[in-house]
Parts: C-alpha cells; sequence; structure tokens
C-alpha cells in the first residue's frame, strides 16, 4: 500500500491528534530477529548458550535463525516503509561486532548495520539503535561478566566502535534496555539469560555495574558522535494506576509506582534515581541495607549523565486505591479481566499514568520505547492476518498517552513492540507480539491489519484515534422461526 499523508485525515479529527513532531516507530531487539547467529564472525551471546540448555526455552526454541533479519532485511525495510514508520528502534549485537567482547573488531558485522542504517535512511525511516538489548558476549561472561567492575569498561569500548562508525548517519542513541529484567530475571531468579541465582547482594552489584555502563556509554556517545546526538535509555518498571481519579487514590498510586522497599528488581527508582540524581533512593537502601552496593568514588556521577529522553517499557499496571492512612491498597482486576496471550492484564491506563508519574519525579522528556500485546495470530484464509484485538489493544493505550501529554508529561513518541513476531526469550516462537507475521516454517511475513491500521494512525499524527477502531461489525443473520 501506499504511504498514507496526513491530509487524508478527516478534518473533524484534527483536534485529536498528537504534537507536532511527535515520533511513530516499531522497536525490534538484534537476538529476536536477526538469525545468522555464525555470520559476519559473530559468536556466541549468553543468550546463544541459555538456548541450548534442555528446558530452559518453550520447545528448545533458539535465535540461531530467528526471522532471518540478517539476510532479509532489504524486504522487511520496505514493509516498514508500507507501514509507515517514521521510525525504527534496533538494536546492535555485541557479539556480531566484537567476537570476544573486546579487542578484535568484525568489519562484517559493522558492514550489516551500516547496510541496515543506510536501507532506513533511503526509505525515509530515522534509526534508533540501541546499544544493549541483552546480549552479552559470552566470552565476556567468562571473564566475570556484569559482576565484573571492568564491563563497564568493556561496554564503553564497544559503545566507541559503534559510535566511531554510525553516528555520522545514526543521531538516536539507546544505551541499555530493561536492566530491570536482565539483571532480575538473569541474575537472580534464572528465568532468563545468563540463568544464575547469585545472591541478591551480587544481582545489586551486576546493576550497578550496568548503570555504570549506561553512564560511560553516554559520555563515549556525546564525545564521539560525528552528529548532534538525541541520548536515552529505555527500563522498564512496575506501574500502577489509580482505582479512580481522586487525588488520594492518585497519589497512592504515585507513591506506590515509585517505592522501592521490596526485595527485588521490578523497580523504577532504583535504577532511575542513580541515572537522573546521581543517587540511590533512600527507601530501597534502607530495605536493602548490607546488600546494597557500596559505589567507589566517582561513580554516581559518571551513572548521572545528561539525557536527552526517558525511555519507558510499558505493557500493563497494577490497580490500587488509597487506604485510610493512604497508603496504596491493590485493586483486583476482577474475573473476566481481558488479558493477552502471556497472560498480562491489559491496562490502558498505564500508558497515562507511568510516564505521567515519571515525567514528575525527573523532569526528563518521556518516548515509550515499547508497547504493545501478544496475541493469537495466523494467516487466515484470505491470505490476510486478522488481529482486531491488537488494533483495540493499541488505540486504547494510546487514548490514554494522550491523556498524559494532555496532563502536562512531556512524550515525544511511541515505538510499538514490535515490528515484527520474534523470537521471545524464554517464551520461543509461542507468542506473536508483531505488526508483520512470521511464518516460521517458510520465513514469509505478512503485514497484518494492526500494520496497516497502524499506518493510518501515523499519517494522522493520531488524529483517527479518535474515531472507531476499524473493525467491522458483523452483520445480523436472520434465523427462521
Amino acid at each position: 500500500m501506499d504511504r498514507l499523508s496526513p491530509s487524508s485525515v478527516p478534518p473533524s479529527d484534527q483536534h485529536a491528534a498528537f504534537p507536532g513532531g511527535f515520533v511513530w516507530g516499531a522497536a525490534s531487539a538484534s537476538y529476536q530477529i536477526e538469525g545468522g547467529a555464525r555470520d559476519h564472525g559473530r559468536s556466541d551471546s549468553v543468550w546463544d548458550v541459555f538456548c541450548r540448555q534442555p528446558g530452559l526455552v518453550v520447545n528448545g526454541h533458539t535465535g540461531d535463525t530467528a526471522c532471518d533479519h540478517v539476510h532479509r532485511y532489504v524486504e522487511d525495510v520496505a514493509l516498514m516503509r508500507e507501514m509507515n514508520l517514521r521510525a525504527y528502534r534496533f538494536s546492535v549485537a555485541w557479539p556480531r561486532i566484537m567476537p570476544q567482547g573486546r579487542g578484535e573488531v568484525s568489519e562484517a558485522g559493522l558492514g550489516f548495520y551500516d547496510r541496515l542504517v543506510d536501507e532506513l535512511l533511503e526509505a525515509g525511516i530515522t534509526p534508533w539503535a540501541t546499544l544493549f538489548h541483552w546480549d552479552f558476549p559470552q566470552a565476556l561472561f567468562h571473564a566475570g561478566g556484569w559482576l565484573n567492575r571492568d564491563s563497564a569498561s568493556w561496554f564503553a569500548e564497544y559503545a566507541s566502535v559503534v559510535v566511531d562508525r554510525l553516528s555520522d548517519r545514526v543521531r538516536h542513541w539507546i544505551t541499555i534496555n530493561e536492566p530491570q529484567i536482565y539483571i532480575g530475571l538473569g541474575h537472580f531468579d534464572t528465568k532468563h539469560a545468563p540463568g544464575i541465582k547469585y545472591p541478591f547482594s551480587q544481582a545489586l552489584l551486576a546493576a550497578h555495574h550496568t548503570l555504570l555502563a549506561h553512564g560511560k556509554a553516554v559520555q563515549v556517545i556525546r564525545a564521539r558522535a560525528k552528529a548532534a546526538p538525541t541520548v536515552g535509555w529505555a527500563p522498564v518498571g512496575k506501574v500502577d494506576v489509580p482505582a479512580s481519579e481522586s487525588r488520594a487514590d492518585i497519589d497512592a498510586a504515585r507513591t506506590s509506582t515509585m517505592k522501592g522497599t521490596e526485595r527485588q528488581f521490578f523497580t523504577n527508582t532504583w535504577f532511575g534515581d542513580p541515572v537522573v540524581f546521581g543517587r540511590y533512593p533512600e527507601d530501597a537502601l534502607k530495605a536493602f541495607g548490607a546488600d546494597a552496593p557500596t559505589p567507589e568514588p566517582g561513580d554516581m556521577e559518571t551513572i548521572a549523565q545528561p539525557l536527552d529522553f526517558f525511555g519507558l517499557n510499558i505493557y500493563s499496571g497494577g490497580r490500587v486505591r488509597a487506604g485510610d492512612d493512604g497508603a496504596a491498597v491493590p485493586v483486583d482486576h476482577g474475573i473476566g479481566h481481558p488479558r493477552n496471550a502471556l497472560n498480562w492484564p491489559i491496562v490502558p491506563e498505564s500508558l497515562r499514568w507511568g510516564p505521567r508519574f515519571i515525567h514528575e519525579r525527573y523532569r526528563v522528556p518521556v518516548v515509550i520505547t515499547e508497547n504493545g500485546m501478544t496475541n493469537l495470530d495466523w494467516v487466515h484464509s484470505d491470505g490476510r492476518v486478522h488481529d482486531p484485538q491488537r488494533i483495540d489493544f493499541t488505540r486504547r493505550y494510546l487514548l490514554e498517552l494522550r491523556k498524559a501529554i494532555e496532563d502536562g508529561a512531556d512524550v515525544r513518541g511511541y515505538f510499538h513492540w514490535s515490528v515484527m513476531d520474534n523470537f521471545e526469550w524464554a517464551e520461543g516462537y509461542k507468542d506473536r507480539f508483531g505488526l508483520i507475521h512470521v511464518d516460521y516454517q517458510t520465513l514469509r511475513r505478512t503485514i497484518k491489519e494492526s500494520g496497516r491500521w497502524y499506518a493510518k494512525v501515523i499519517a494522522s499524527n493520531g488524529a483517527t484515534l479518535a474515531a472507531a477502531s476499524g473493525t467491522v461489525e458483523p452483520k445480523p443473520v436472520a434465523v427462521k422461526a
């Protein structure tokens, strides 16, 4: 289909549009789509090794082939253009660039990203590069991984190589994706790579080195980028939404969203406060006690580099009300509440209150770096992929994001997760998040109805969201008496 133009938006809907310059895109991650596990001299990541261990990934699936994006990127970028994407968030595979994690650089690996970036720019799509989306080089894991303080310097060396090569064309940079997950699930709960149950204190130390790596990477980008960079990161955290719009419920939800008193990693402030304020939150330090890391002199100053945007990956949320003492009391979503195929509750309001609470605390522009849903999708007998649930989900969430902006949150963009069906980590290929359907037997791509709907949303800068979701109501069937 042709790229749609804003002129196709009915004038009556213009009032619902998002702010001018709002960035509309979709996202992916290297290990989840690239394949080519041995191409370009690429070596193992921790995820390659994790996938080979029996019973850790559904059906023994691996990312060896994934969506074969390394060989099909031209076709994939053409489909992105057909969906009207203005921006594409991808990640660079560290072991494809530096097979041993440091030292030797793969010219062939860099060449792939050269070609991808050029293809995107030729299609009029702005590249947003993420330096780390979980595929840590196995060679460096053997040298201590994130528990080794030197990991921050290894990451800075890798960042230097990528920035030196791509920053004449890439202006938008994300350092690290979801440290809460690869630390919490990978270094504590064992559900993700590397799948080791470290003591809580050691996992916190790995998190501290991750934050230090982020700060050093920001320094590298700002010092070495050939074109003026826009720099952020992409954490994920818990979002609680208020059960009502009363002041008490909103305050309770804000406090609950930002609390750090539980001994776990799915938290906003343990990671966000050091990055923005240069300190760990007091409530978490008290809760963690002797397990909390002891920063070396200068660490917190290195971590707290100025950000141009604060990325947020938001999919769901809890619901709370204020108790008699004002503290948050969980409110059950209720029997039969909508859920996605991973059993996550559908909570559109999380895309209103999450960005609002984060912006209120940190006063940094927000970009939604991931949001989407997994669905039970297949190619229908008419050759199309009908996914009205994803359309309705995205419309409801985007309308709530519009409310966040109306509330005063400075939200600059939205990246749908994901651009195509892919390897969904420990869930293998059983869950489909994509706007593009991938047949894993043939690798044939089919733009889903949600992808075509999203193209119209983008062309209208969100104005078409004011209309119905675009699904066709079935006609009633006459039944003989």
